[in-house]
């Protein structure tokens, strides 16, 4: 299962976009509140820790 996920920021018109595709769906989701901002940093850096928990959990077992 893959999935990939851009995250674009523009300064000059304070948009954020965030772009979730497995190449069968895509989800867009653009805003320029800073309230969702915030929520979408908070969301980013969470599925990035489960990304590498997840990376070096399989890493540890490939070496026992």
């Amino acid at each position: 299962f893959q999935v990939r996920v851009v995250l674009k920021y523009r300064h000059c018109d304070g948009n954020l976009c965030i772009k979730v595709t497995d190449d069968v769906a895509c989800l867009l989701y653009r805003t320029d509140q800073a309230q969702d901002v915030k929520k979408i940093e908070k969301f980013h850096s969470q599925l990035m820790r489960l990304m590498v928990a997840k990376e070096s959990r399989s890493s540890t077992m490939e070496t026992d």
